[in-house]
C-alpha cells in the first residue's frame, strides 16, 4: 500500500507531520510518499530512524497557503504538493493522498483531477466522532453550505458505506440531524430528505435526531448539510476545550497531591486524548474518484499518525470500490445538475 502525504501542510508542518510518520511506520509495513520542499524533508527526517525502504521523496518546491481562495490555491501551482498528490491517486502510483493542509484547495485539487464518482454532483467532507457509544460518522462538516435532498440521501449512503468498512458497523444505523424527532419537523430540505431516506431499502434509516442525541451515540451515521454540520463540529471542539479547560483550572489544580490525585489526573490526561478532536486524525472527502483525507490544520504528530491510519484501514477495506458500486439514484437525481 503506498499513500502520499502532504508534509508541508498544516500549522505544526513538517516537524509534526514527520513525527506523525515515523509514528505511524513504526505499527504499519505501508510506504509513504512524502511531498513538499526536499531539502527540509530531508533534513527532519534527519532525527528519525526510519526505513529508506519505506519513504519516497518528491520534491514540491510550490507553496499553498490557507489565506488564499482555493481556485488560486490551484490554479498554476501544479508543482504543490496538492496537486502531485492528485495526480499521483490519478495515475495510481498512491491508494490515498493526505493534507492538513488548505482544505478547501485539496477538495479542488480533488474535483478538478479526479472528477466524481458516478452518481455524485457534491462530495462531502465525513468526520469521526467520539461519543459515549463509541466512534461514530457525521457528515457533511464544511463542503457544501448549500444542498438539495437528494445530496442529503448521497451522503446518507457514503457515511453508512465509510461506517461500514472503516467502523466494522455491520449495518450502521443512519439518522437525519433535525429540530425535532418527528416526520414533520425542520425546513423543506430536512423535511424531503426525510423521505428521500426513508424510501431506501439499502439504508438502515432510523429518522431524525436532535442535537442533544448527537455525542449519546444513538446514530452510527448522522446526515446534514455542511452549514450545520461545520457549527456543530466547531463547537463540539469549543465546548471540548473549556470544559477540559474549566475542570483542570477549577478542580483538579486545587485538589491536595497524594496518590488517589495522582491516579485521578492521569485518568483525566487519558480521558482527555480520547475526547480530543486530534487524536481522530483525517477526514475523508468521500464522492471524489480517490482517498483523499483531510486534516485538521492543527493537528500534530499523533492526529498525522491516525489520519495515515485511517487511510491505510478504507483502502485496506476497498473503501472507494465499495463507494462506486453504490446506487446513488433517486427521483430527483435527473433533476441534479448541481
Amino acid at each position: 500500500m503506498n499513500i502520499a502525504l502532504d508534509v508541508m501542510g498544516g500549522d505544526y508542518s513538517p516537524e509534526e507531520t514527520l513525527k506523525g510518520v515515523f509514528l505511524f511506520l513504526k505499527e504499519q509495513n505501508d510506504s509513504i510518499v512524502l511531498l513538499g520542499e526536499a531539502k527540509i524533508i530531508e533534513e527532519g527526517l534527519k532525527k528519525y530512524p526510519f526505513d529508506k525502504g519505506k519513504i519516497e521523496i518528491i520534491n514540491c518546491p510550490e507553496v499553498v497557503s490557507n489565506d488564499i481562495l482555493p481556485t488560486e490555491a490551484i490554479r498554476g501551482k501544479e508543482n504543490s504538493p496538492i496537486m502531485k498528490g492528485m495526480d499521483l491517486l490519478k495515475k495510481g502510483v498512491s491508494d490515498a493522498f493526505v493534507s492538513a493542509g488548505n482544505s478547501g484547495a485539496v477538495m479542488a485539487a480533488a474535483i478538478l483531477r479526479l472528477g466524481c464518482i458516478p452518481g455524485i454532483s457534491r462530495p462531502a467532507i465525513a468526520v469521526l466522532i467520539p461519543t459515549f457509544n463509541g466512534n461514530k460518522v457525521i457528515l457533511d462538516i464544511g463542503a457544501n453550505v448549500d444542498c438539495k435532498p437528494v445530496h442529503l440521501l448521497h451522503f446518507a449512503l457514503m457515511g453508512a458505506s465509510y461506517a461500514r468498512y472503516e467502523l466494522g458497523i455491520e449495518q450502521p444505523k443512519v439518522a437525519l440531524l433535525n429540530i425535532g424527532e418527528e416526520i414533520n419537523k425542520g425546513n423543506r430540505l430536512t423535511r424531503e430528505a426525510y423521505q428521500l431516506l426513508q424510501e431506501r431499502q439499502d439504508l438502515n434509516f432510523i429518522g431524525n435526531i436532535e442535537g442533544r442525541d448527537i455525542f449519546m451515540g444513538l446514530a452510527d451515521v448522522m446526515v446534514c448539510d455542511g452549514f450545520v454540520g461545520n457549527i456543530v463540529l466547531k463547537t463540539a471542539e469549543g465546548l471540548i476545550s473549556m470544559f477540559m479547560t474549566d475542570f483542570k483550572v477549577s478542580i483538579l489544580r486545587n485538589l491536595p497531591e497524594n496518590d488517589a490525585i495522582k491516579m485521578l489526573k492521569e485518568r483525566f490526561s487519558d480521558y482527555t486524548k480520547r475526547r480530543n478532536y486530534k487524536t481522530y486524525g483525517g477526514a475523508p472527502l468521500l464522492g471524489v474518484n480517490g482517498l483523499c483525507f483531510i486534516c485538521h490544520g492543527r493537528s500534530k504528530a499523533e492526529a498525522i499518525k491516525n489520519a495515515l491510519h485511517n487511510a491505510s484501514v478504507f483502502v485496506e477495506n476497498k473503501g472507494l470500490d465499495h463507494l462506486k458500486a453504490l446506487d446513488f439514484h433517486s427521483k430527483y437525481s435527473t433533476q441534479d445538475k448541481s
